[in-house]
């Protein structure tokens, strides 16, 4: 037989020949863990519908923090549950609020891990919006102050990066002139810039305590059929000053990833959404799926897709498996 082809699986016939090729690496480095961190004392609840993800108050956090480190994980992002909640979301820029706090323990326990505080309103304002409401609106103008100023105070508790996920127009501007004028010059900004209005987020919102009390987000959070509107979220935002920029979801959204990646040369963050996690934990905890293997094969296709950091609840289980290889 006279044929003359391509023999690609050359470059496959063993596990070590496989690595030597492998075009995309996943390391402990690439990952950022969300911790949910509580007011309170002795807090350690299991979010049902995350298994294997905490709120926690802050007396509980070392054995957390403990593991994330000595598995080399870099960087984590805090998420806050306040004891009280009121109409203008005062415990998210209190100075003793619980991120805050939460932002100086680590900073003094744990100095080289890389603090990311999620600068939003919604878990802290009683009607579960993430910027102040009159009657049935969210207003965006008035938001932006507040939002500033929750940014300067976190960064004045140690946070290494402001990670704003409101989706108020003007947001990175605001709170890049808000820190530049507190004398913060130096942090940067990881802007939500791409946050779609997503199905996956209903978990987050059991631990987060974080769903609106009426309506929804659909007014402010994008519309899940759009993509050049992406790149448009994206431009604004770097033009404002924004130093990362997210793409949330990740999962449903690798073209989005892909274009985020091609048009701007900030580094890009895929947030593996908890709707993403928890399908995942609840396939396998029924032994339908190999959890390892989807959540490699996973996390690889985001960065494939162009993601240089990818927010994860699966960060720990992934650098043991990674461990492993």
């Amino acid at each position: 037989m006279d044929l003359n082809f391509d023999r690609h699986r050359r470059l496959r016939k063993t596990a070590s020949m496989r690595a030597l090729v492998r075009e995309t690496q996943l390391q402990a480095a690439d990952f950022i863990y969300p911790l949910f961190v509580a007011e309170g004392e002795g807090i350690r609840n299991e979010v049902p519908s995350m298994p294997g993800v905490f709120q926690l108050s802050i007396d509980q956090l070392k054995e957390e923090l403990d593991e994330v480190v000595s598995l080399g994980i870099k960087s984590v992002i805090l998420f806050g549950l306040p004891d009280v909640k009121d109409a203008v979301g005062t415990g998210a820029y209190h100075n003793h609020g619980i991120v805050q706090k939460a932002t100086r323990y680590i900073k003094e326990q744990y100095r080289d891990l890389v603090v990311i505080a999620d600068t939003c309103l919604c878990e802290y304002t009683d009607h579960g919006h993430c910027g102040l409401i009159e009657e049935d609106r969210i207003l965006n103008d008035p938001s932006l102050d507040l939002l500033a100023k929750t940014a300067v105070s976190q960064a004045e508790a140690g946070a290494d990066i402001i990670a704003p996920s409101n989706m108020m127009d003007g947001f990175v501007a605001a709170i890049r002139k808000g820190l530049d004028e507190a004398g913060y010059t130096e942090v940067p900004i990881m802007s939500y810039a791409v946050k779609y209005s997503s199905a996956y987020y209903g978990p987050f919102r059991d631990a987060a305590d974080s769903t609106p009390q009426f309506g929804d987000r659909k007014t402010y959070q994008m519309d899940p059929a759009n993509r050049r509107e992406a790149i448009r979220e994206a431009r604004a935002d770097i033009e404002q000053g924004a130093d990362f920029l997210i793409v949330k979801p990740a999962l449903s959204y690798l073209d989005i990833v892909r274009d985020v990646r091609n048009e701007f040369d900030a580094p890009v963050v895929a947030y593996n959404v908890s709707g993403e996690y928890a399908m995942v934990k609840a396939a396998a905890l029924n032994g339908w799926v190999d959890e390892k293997a989807i959540v490699l094969e996973t996390l690889t296709g985001m960065k494939r897709a162009g993601a240089d950091l990818i927010m994860t609840y699966h960060a720990k289980d992934a650098v043991r498996w990674l461990n492993e290889q």
